[in-house]
């Protein structure tokens, strides 16, 4: 425990003034206790444990520990497992307290969950560990045979380090028959001892004396100290020198330089010659110390500086100063000379600094402790006096609760995004004349928090994929940002679960944990799938973890990969598609429109139509946009009756993708009900199951058609009544408008009308539409719809048969004289009746 709180002792320190500034004075008194100097390694010195109130089990959770400055000697320490202070190292006490008087040892401890401070002082006994010492083992003392009773000679003084009654206590003379011994106490209770003579000195008698000075202490045991004295018998000097006074006090500033003269020091001796003749030097009485500050000039009684002063180490010092002259047998007399410095504001403020909470956490409430700031003037009075503030625009104050202890608090909340570190400047001035200051820089990095959830760069992502893409392949990168650090911003991304066509999300696309790369699992089909939408999820690895969704728009887009399928003319059970065509038709005649979708989009699907092959290219052609089939010019006798066509549909892709059917048209005289191929208008399953948009056009195209037929048939309606009641007005008596299967006409009739024609044997009556004629009264043309134009895309005008001559029809049978007469000699029939091409065309399809 001891090595392992040797490097952090100063840090310790402050972190116990933390404690004090932040709680205010403790709530329990301060502990003292006593241990004699000189203990050996591990003496028990107080069980702090108990004396303060604390979990033992909890000391080495909570850091106990003792702080102090740093450099400083760990004499104490702290025994996590007991609580027990004991002695780390040998406390001496003559080094750890250089002046007299009681020597303290201040401790601060620090104990932290939560953060308590205790002060604790240690008084260090003083033991009788060291014997009274003298200068010299052996003293020379001349003495002038004519000296008188009861003369005093001052003797060197014995020194002991040690205190109150360890010191010099007493001093004893060996018996003698001429010399005595007086003990005296100086100012500070230490003792001399002066030689007093009892007897008259003889030199002729004996010119030498020897006794033993014994210096004792007050221990115990008891030690002593002794010294040879050597009395020599002179012969008489009269006269010995004297002190203007025998004490002298001076002060002097402690940045006084070396030379400087402390004191004038004046002795007068009645003698004339060398025994008036005066020389000055310390006395056996000044310490080594003085010794190494002050110097005595022997001839002129100066004393001077040698040293350098230090207020803070000793603030008097006090100097014996003898004289004596230059005759034979001469006698020295003292002085004392006590030097009072006076202190200067020659040392600035001290600064130490203790993290105790550092980094800080972002989240810290305010007034959280940071840290403990000591701050230490060794000067006196005002110019010790330190006053301590913190840099401005920081979130920081300084709280003071003793003197010269500061915490560095929180006064805001803290913000890592905004400023990851603070350096803050901490200024120590003192109150001296001219004041001396200190600043020390306290870095406090702030440590992140997970308070922000991640955010993608984009709102949302649109996304662009051309059908028939490669599985595996990289679509698209989505990106996120965390403004927290380390594992706070560590990202990672997710698709959210769902479904696409009732397909989980998961089989259409996977992303990079760690990237935010999107690759696409399967090749996607435009004609299947045109566009979706998944979610992507960015999490941190914070705790708790933040997250952010994006919307991520997938597009696919078409490519030319469907040819164009032909829904019409169909093929009958894989053969050619055929078709009849009245040789009567006229140039522009439509005989069927070639049909076909495509299951691209856009240009994919836009179609095109092209005769490729053809018996006379003459004689037919291909609209390009709708596919319809016309003839060019009317049929000539030469024509081939059967006429072989291939028709190309081709889509607008890049390349282009086409498809072709043959047809077969058959020119005849007449038409027959027969089934046209170009009627078979239902789509292949293949391709009526795959695309939604021919679907459509099917029944877009049975809607209109169906609309178109019941107009139709309500005009015709609407027209033969209107002719019905337009002809009851009229002159013809009675004009009786005929239908087919009512009239029996005249074969001359039949041969001279173009409209007239057999149906084919079973076959229901025609509908019949009336249309007035522009010939002779009593006229009446009909346009007849067979049956078989509600199976083909052509209508023909087929002629109205009379009733076979077996057909039994009392009930519609006309009367003889009512049959319609045609003359040999009748106007051919005006043509102007016939309807419109285009609602010819329309009749056809239907």
């Amino acid at each position: 425990m001891g090595a392992g709180a040797g490097s952090g002792r100063g840090q310790l320190f402050l972190r116990t003034l933390l404690f004090l500034l932040l709680a205010g004075p403790p709530a329990r008194g301060q502990l003292r206790y006593t241990v004699p100097e000189e203990l050996e390694h591990g003496a028990f010195v107080a069980n702090l444990g108990e004396d303060l109130g604390l979990d033992v089990s909890t000391l080495s959770a909570r850091r106990f520990r003792i702080v102090s400055r740093a450099g400083a000697k760990q004499h104490l320490e702290v025994n996590l497992e007991n609580g027990i202070l004991f002695v780390n190292e040998r406390i001496d006490r003559e080094e750890v307290c250089e002046a007299g008087g009681t020597c303290l040892l201040h401790l601060q401890l620090l104990v932290e969950s939560p953060l308590e401070l205790y002060r604790v002082e240690v008084e260090v006994l003083d033991i009788n560990d060291h014997a009274p010492t003298f200068p010299w083992q052996e003293y020379v003392l001349e003495v002038a045979e004519s000296a008188v009773l009861g003369a005093r000679f001052p003797l060197e003084s014995a020194q002991d380090p040690d205190v109150g009654t360890n010191s010099v206590h007493t001093y004893r003379l060996s018996p003698n028959g001429f010399f005595s011994l007086e003990v005296q106490t100086r100012s500070d209770a230490s003792k001399f001892a002066e030689l007093v003579l009892e007897r008259a000195l003889d030199r002729e008698q004996q010119r030498v004396h020897r006794v033993l000075l014994t210096a004792l202490d007050g221990g115990v045991p008891e030690r002593s100290g002794t010294a040879h004295i050597l009395v020599t018998v002179l012969d008489a000097n009269d006269n010995v020198p004297a002190f203007d006074q025998p004490s002298y006090g001076v002060s002097l500033p402690e940045d006084a330089p070396a030379g400087t003269l402390v004191i004038q020091l004046n002795a007068t001796d009645l003698d004339e010659g060398p025994n008036g003749e005066i020389e000055y030097s310390f006395s056996g009485h000044a310490p080594p110390r003085v010794r190494e500050l002050f110097h005595v000039e022997p001839r002129s009684g100066q004393v001077l500086l040698k040293g350098r002063l230090d207020y803070e180490r000793a603030s008097i010092h006090e100097l014996y100063v003898q004289a004596k002259d230059r005759g034979p047998s001469a006698v020295a007399v003292h002085c004392r000379v006590l030097v009072h410095l006076l202190d200067v504001n020659d040392n600035a403020p001290e600064v130490t600094l203790t993290s105790v909470s550092t980094p800080v956490l972002e989240d810290a409430p305010p007034g959280t402790v940071i840290a403990v700031i000591s701050v230490l003037d060794r000067d006196s009075g005002d110019n010790g006096r330190v006053s301590c503030e913190v840099s401005p625009n920081v979130p920081f104050e300084l709280r003071s609760s003793f003197r010269n202890y500061y915490t560095l608090v929180t006064t805001q909340a803290l913000d890592r995004e905004a400023v990851p570190e603070y350096n803050v400047s901490i200024t120590a001035r003192d109150m001296g004349s001219p004041a001396l200051l200190t600043r020390s820089t306290l870095t406090i990095p702030v440590s992140d928090v997970n308070d922000n959830a991640p955010r993608f760069l984009q709102p949302s992502y649109s996304v662009y994929v051309m059908e028939n893409n490669a599985p595996g392949a990289s679509i698209c990168s989505v990106s996120a940002l965390d403004p927290d650090c380390q594992q706070n911003a560590y990202l990672s991304y997710s698709i959210a679960d769902g479904h696409i066509h009732g397909m989980p999300v998961g089989t259409y696309v996977s992303i990079n944990s760690d990237s935010g790369h999107m690759y696409a699992l399967r090749s996607l089909d435009y004609e299947q799938i045109r566009s979706f939408q998944i979610q992507v999820q960015a999490q941190d690895a914070g705790f708790p973890p933040l997250s952010a969704n994006v919307t991520v728009h997938i597009f696919v887009l078409d490519q030319n990969d469907n040819a164009p399928v032909i829904v019409s003319p169909m093929p009958r059970n894989g053969s050619v598609a055929t078709e009849l065509v009245p040789r009567s038709a006229r140039p522009g005649y439509l005989v069927g429109t070639v049909s076909a979708v495509d299951a691209d989009a856009g240009l994919n699907s836009r179609l095109s139509y092209q005769l490729l092959q053809a018996t006379d290219f003459t004689l037919f052609s291909v609209a390009p946009d709708t596919g319809e089939l016309r003839t060019l010019r009317s049929f000539l006798e030469q024509d081939a009756s059967r006429q072989q066509l291939v028709v190309q549909v081709r889509d607008g892709g890049q390349p282009a993708l086409s498809a072709t059917v043959s047809l077969l048209l058959s020119v005849v005289e007449t038409m027959p009900q027969t089934l046209s191929d170009f009627s078979e208008f239902s789509l292949p399953p293949e391709v009526s199951s795959s695309s939604p948009l021919t679907l459509y056009l099917l029944v877009s195209l049975g809607s209109i058609s169906f609309t178109f037929l019941l107009a139709i048939l309500i005009l015709t309606a609407i027209r033969c009544r209107g002719e019905r009641r337009s002809r009851q007005g009229d002159s013809c008596s009675p004009p009786r408008c005929h239908c087919c299967p009512g009239s029996r006409p005249s074969s001359d009739g039949l041969k001279t009308s173009n409209l007239t024609a057999q149906p084919p044997a079973g076959t229901t009556a025609a509908t019949c539409l009336d249309v007035p004629a522009g010939g002779p009264p009593g006229y009446c043309y009909k346009v007849c719809l067979g049956p078989e134009s509600a199976q083909s895309d052509f209508m023909f005008l087929k002629p109205c048969s009379p009733p076979r001559n077996n057909e039994k029809d009392p009930g519609k049978r006309s009367r003889p004289e009512q049959h319609l007469q045609v003359s040999k000699e009748a106007k051919q029939p005006n043509t102007d009746w016939l309807p419109p091409s285009t609602q010819r065309a329309a009749l056809k399809r239907y």
